[in-house]
């Protein structure tokens, strides 16, 4: 059996931030919405602050694809974290100074927001140079980020918010401003992007375009962005008012859902465990089709279900499925965009992605108004359902191997030396 190559020590030291920021995450996006429930009731209210962190995905994702890809991809992820940091740090003053309410959370997410698409989208385009574009070794990286941010964000974060939240509202926030801050040094050490080459002058919109319009032209690229936007579109629903969910009709206290919380991130992790197993054997394609059924099963047993542990083990199998997606799918795409257009078609497919978000929010507010808490999550299982059709025809194993080999081929071109006229 040959032996896997070792991972960089400039990998290591993004995957080391990533883990500190992402324990700091679900801290802070397991008090969010206790917070938030301290101060309203109101499921359209409490759906709106869910929503506002996913509105700047609407309003600047493309722009902030064409920056990353005009920007050195390292100085944009150290530059940002401590801005994150810096923005949470001003929250918690302006709630000592007694602005803490349900505006000041909406600006807060929003902000926050904002910071996300420029460090998400520059990580992504960061990774393959690091990595040199091996498939393989692409895999495995996102394997193991989605691993530990499921581990800090989902399993360590969930309940730690809950306890801090006990002990001061504001704690987790202090608490995920310090993991930005301990992020941004981190990455600070990371080695430079190449140099780019002088780009022709044009405007951000231009650029942002180009990328919107290579994803569009690609029907596995668009495919590989379907599916979570269909997907995002239908977890929001849940998640905008699960906090409801969870005290009205599981009856659980905030440290029991706290505990709920972590049964994704069992889930989730075991998800970026077995993905590649499941790629190898099923082929990439094949594995997407499992992963959308599951996720439409899971979904709905969490609509139908009474019992807590019915809710949490569902939740569980719906984390490894949507783990196991996002891991394959980041590793197709990393493999066979263009480097000169990775940021902006990265930003272009997490504008498809998670800008239905926003929209899944609010349509899951005013569903648990009108029809109950229950209705978000049968509505969203029917939006899940759709994806597994599009797994069955836009990523299936024979175009996903066609892609990856046509995008091999091109780079062994543009390493070939070019030929010298006599």
């Amino acid at each position: 059996m040959s032996r896997k190559p070792p991972m960089p020590k400039a990998f290591r030291r993004l995957w080391l931030a990533s883990g500190v920021s992402s324990f700091g995450d679900g801290v802070y996006l397991t008090a969010l919405p206790l917070l938030a429930a301290t101060l309203t009731r109101d499921p359209v209210l409490l759906s709106l602050v869910t929503a506002s962190s996913l509105v700047p995905w609407l309003l600047f994702g493309l722009i902030g694809g064409a920056l990353v890809d005009r920007w050195d991809r390292r100085r944009t992820m150290y530059v940002t974290d401590a801005v994150r940091g810096a923005l949470l740090l001003a929250a918690v003053a302006g709630a000592a100074a007694g602005w803490l309410g349900v505006p000041l959370l909406i600006a807060l997410a929003f902000l926050l927001g904002i910071g996300q698409i420029l460090f998400d989208t520059a990580a992504s385009a960061y990774l393959p140079e690091v990595l040199d574009r091996d498939p393989g070794l692409l895999k495995r990286a996102n394997a193991r980020l989605r691993g530990t941010m499921d581990v800090l964000d989902g399993f360590a974060g969930p309940p730690m918010g809950a306890a801090l939240f006990n002990l001061g509202r504001t704690i987790p926030l202090v608490t995920d401003a310090v993991s930005f801050l301990l992020s941004s040094l981190v990455i600070r050490s990371l080695p430079a992007s190449p140099p780019k080459p002088p780009a022709p002058k044009r405007s951000l919109l231009k650029d942002a375009r180009e990328g919107a319009s290579y994803l569009l032209r690609d029907p596995l690229l668009l495919g590989l962005s379907l599916r979570p936007a269909l997907g995002n579109f239908a977890f929001s629903a849940g998640a905008a008012v699960f906090v409801l969910f969870a005290q009205e009709e599981l009856h659980l206290s905030a440290t029991q859902y706290g505990i709920l919380l972590t049964s994704e991130a069992v889930g989730g992790f075991l998800g970026s465990l077995v993905c590649g197993w499941l790629s190898d054997r099923m082929g990439t394609g094949r594995a997407l089709i499992l992963t959308a059924a599951l996720l439409t099963a899971a979904q709905t047993t969490i609509g139908l279900a009474d019992d807590p542990w019915l809710v949490g083990g569902a939740m569980a199998v719906r984390a490894a499925a949507l783990g196991a997606t996002i891991v394959l799918s980041a590793s197709v795409r990393q493999s066979i965009v263009p480097d000169a257009l990775m940021g902006r078609v990265t930003a272009a497919g997490r504008l498809m992605s998670l800008g239905a978000a926003p929209i899944g929010a609010l349509l899951g507010g005013w569903l648990a108004h009108v029809a109950g808490l229950r209705a978000p999550y049968l509505v969203g299982a029917l939006f899940l359902a759709a994806s597994t059709l599009i797994s069955l025809t836009m990523t299936s194993n024979r175009k996903v191997e066609a892609a990856m080999a046509k995008a091999e081929q091109e780079r062994r071109r543009a390493d070939e030396p070019a030929e010298v006229a006599p």
